[in-house]
């Protein structure tokens, strides 16, 4: 499976590259700023998805007045910690799964539907896992930039320009019936799922499941992104900060940051460090390149910490293979983040 995937062509990052803009753009739209036959995107985009090399995916935002988003750095045994591993992928509410070489054995982002959720149903069941020593919980208090609007840096300007006029939609934003509701967990496993394909499943027409799906992605109840394996992009090694930053220059050092075209997330937190910022590098080389950037151009940051991830075992809810290519979904609750 390795060697297969060693390499993407410049065809399939300039498709990834369009889907990252615009996810549920239709392969004529798609052929069109790529100059391929429609038939020939999909079939390639088929190809990326079977293999896992690629995908799309939809996450609800919930109410940012009561998402909790949270990271907690677990210290696990050495000893068949793949089991740790396991039991972790399998709660729907730890979203990203992380392995790392620094203390924390494990750093995990979580997403609960309020802060009560997480102090009386994710902790204790993280606790009581067999293999779990200790962890600590930090806090977003804010999040400035996160992997959904990463770019590959493949396509031309116009390119890019043709496919986020494609992206704009009319915001309709009002509560949504559990009707609608029910096709999430669809898009959760396919952000390009057709209408035809959920009708066919949930027992509805065709066009009654397609004026739901419009009211759905015009609501912001969910947003829509395109992954990538990391040991495709060309930037195979992850490090994430921790950072001090004076509270009054988070939003200045985020603006600054987002300039980064290797950053895929910002975010200001609680605990001994407040800032975070997470990058996709091409070497564990660049760190020392990163760091001297940041404080050459962000005043009074004071970089605490820096870790490297040895592997992902889950990102954003989709499980991954040892070569960083996508399994199965797995359905939980959601915002956007890394």
């Amino acid at each position: 499976m390795t060697n297969f995937h060693a390499s993407l062509s410049e065809e399939d990052l300039a498709l990834i590259q369009v889907l990252q803009i615009a996810p549920r753009a239709g392969w004529t739209d798609v052929g069109a700023v790529l100059g391929i036959h429609p038939t020939s995107a999909a079939a390639r985009w088929e190809r990326l998805t079977t293999s896992g090399a690629a995908w799309v995916t939809a996450h609800p935002m919930g109410d940012p007045q009561e998402v909790s988003l949270s990271f907690i750095g677990v210290d696990a045994v050495m000893e068949d910690q793949s089991q740790v591993v396991d039991k972790l992928c399998a709660m729907p509410e730890i979203i990203t799964v992380e392995q790392t070489a620094s203390s924390r054995a494990l750093v995990l982002t979580v997403i609960t539907e309020s802060m009560a959720q997480l102090s009386g149903d994710v902790i204790p069941r993280l606790r009581a896992i067999d293999g779990v020593l200790g962890f600590d919980v930090s806090l977003c208090t804010r999040q400035h930039f996160n992997g959904s609007s990463w770019r590959l840096n493949v396509l031309s300007r116009g390119q890019q320009q043709h496919m986020r006029e494609l992206a704009r939609t009319e915001h309709v934003p009002g509560h949504l019936p559990q009707s609608h509701l029910d096709l999430l967990p669809f898009l959760a496993r396919d952000g390009r799922a057709t209408a035809a394909s959920m009708a066919r499943e949930l027992g509805r027409t065709a066009a009654t499941v397609q004026r739901q799906l419009n009211r759905v992605l015009a609501s912001g109840t969910v947003s829509l992104r395109c992954d990538m394996a990391q040991s495709l992009s060309g930037y195979p090694v992850t490090c994430q900060w921790f950072a001090k930053v004076p509270a009054g220059q988070h939003e200045a050092a985020a603006a600054t940051l987002r300039r980064l075209r290797n950053v895929r997330f910002i975010a200001s937190t609680t605990g001994q460090s407040n800032f975070t910022i997470i990058m996709w590098l091409r070497s564990v080389a660049d760190i020392m390149d990163v760091e001297l950037t940041l404080q050459q151009n962000i005043p009074d940051i004071e970089l605490q910490e820096s870790v490297v991830m040895l592997a992902c075992a889950k990102r954003v809810g989709r499980k991954l293979r040892p070569d960083g290519t996508a399994l199965a979904a797995v359905a939980g609750p959601g915002t956007e983040v890394r």
